[in-house]
């Protein structure tokens, strides 16, 4: 297989993207980038530093303080904000809740898409996402665009939560994901769709090694 290869990985929050998009770089050996925990890093910078999202001067004035770095370890991802290890605390509710208004803005999405296009200019990756097959990425030779139903979505969450935060709820779960769906498809800056040449995966009733296999196939069947 040729050179530079990007597989994006689209869909709604709580599908399970990063799931399959660490499982299949570790069986591709492609480079696994989360979009996802990028966005995540600039909101938790934006609440630790009460950023004014309406004062576009004080939202650059952040981005220009925003320093992120991925680094490697058996292909799990990890993720500095400012050389200051954040992995685990990106994932809170706190940063959940605010994740989508701060991803809406343009001039975030502008930098974080310059930072993610960057990385995929000369290495093999898969990325996953809200906007890597539309906005990010749009000539990707393999697109998938993930779905499940919300229920379930929630109690996904939940259980991987639930252990680290017992005070959440499942109600409070489901509530931030019907939010963030609003926010993410309604969003005037790259909202969340399915791009057109984008396989639809519906892992309702997927097992997590059901949907490696059918992205494995989908990225083996390319001919180049």
């Amino acid at each position: 297989m040729s050179n530079n290869i990007v597989v994006a990985i689209d869909g709604y929050s709580s599908c399970g993207k990063s799931t399959l998009a660490k499982a299949l770089a570790k069986k591709l050996h492609y480079i696994y980038v989360d979009s996802g925990a990028m966005y995540r890093a600039v909101a938790l910078y934006f609440l630790r530093n009460n950023i004014d999202t309406h004062n576009h001067a004080q939202i650059e004035e952040a981005l220009n303080n925003i320093h992120l770095n991925f680094h490697s370890r058996d292909y799990e991802t990890h993720i500095t904000l400012n050389d200051e290890e954040v992995s685990e605390e990106i994932r809170q509710m706190p940063v959940s809740e605010k994740v989508s208004e701060v991803s809406a803005l343009k001039e975030v999405r502008r930098e974080m898409v310059k930072q993610q296009q960057r990385m995929g200019k000369s290495k093999n990756i898969v990325m996953d996402g809200r906007d890597i097959g539309t906005a990010v990425f749009p000539d990707a030779p393999v697109k998938i665009f993930m779905t499940a139903d919300p229920a379930v979505r929630a109690q996904r969450r939940y259980d991987e939560i639930h252990l680290k935060n017992p005070d959440v709820t499942l109600e409070e779960i489901f509530e931030n994901i019907a939010h963030r769906d609003y926010q993410d498809t309604t969003r005037e800056e790259s909202p969340l769709v399915r791009a057109k040449d984008a396989i639809v995966l519906d892992n309702t009733n997927l097992t997590p090694d059901e949907q490696l296999q059918f992205a494995l196939d989908k990225v083996e069947g390319l001919k180049f």
